[in-house]
């Protein structure tokens, strides 16, 4: 058992690539970290063995094959409650680098919306644009909670900061719909 209580197995994959061309070796790199595996060691990866990691471990698998290169796949598990606990540190101290990561794009998204407030910009393209902006956040938050798998202390303050920044636009839109209205009448 983990410290939690979970259980949890451990999928560990072995990739070698060819050296040429280097593009195969980024593309399985980015493609695991996109995923949240945990990189042990050049070439060597894991991710907990539960189901939101397995189309990121297969894409990766594709992806080594179709650059002539090897993939082993291993079950694994700690050899003492110790290992499992650090294990599972070790896979939670990179979600809480996601995680930090995700609330200084909050921050850039909050400062943002500032800046167009404070310089009077209120346009539907720019509204637009922060919208979208929200929307990426809001992917990323999704992304983030479902490998998110032992609860990385960050989490609980993303997804209030995510509610923040929802709350920003939303008012953000009110002021773009009040300076339009306001300047459609004084056209008419």
């Amino acid at each position: 058992m983990t410290s939690n209580g979970t259980g949890i197995r451990w999928l560990v994959l072995v990739i070698k690539l060819p050296a040429d061309p280097s593009r195969h070796r980024v593309a399985v790199w980015r493609g695991l970290r996109k995923v949240g595996a945990l990189s042990l060691g050049q070439g060597i990866w894991a991710v907990p063995d539960v189901p939101v990691f397995a189309d990121g471990v297969r894409r990766a698998v594709e992806l080594t094959e179709r650059a002539e290169g090897q993939t082993v796949a291993l079950n694994a598990s700690g050899r003492s409650a110790e290992d499992e606990a650090r294990f599972e540190a070790m896979f939670t101290a990179a979600r809480s680098e996601d995680w930090k990561e995700f609330l200084a794009d909050c921050a850039k998204f909050e400062a943002e919306i500032a800046k167009e407030i404070r310089i009077g910009k209120f346009t539907l393209a720019e509204l637009e644009e922060e919208e979208q902006s929200l929307e990426r956040l809001r992917r990323w938050h999704r992304d983030l909670t479902a490998r998110d798998v032992f609860g990385a202390p960050q989490a609980a303050e993303a997804a209030e900061r995510l509610k923040q920044c929802a709350v920003i636009c939303e008012d953000y839109a009110e002021r773009v719909f009040t300076a339009l209205h306001q300047a459609d009448g004084r056209d008419a």
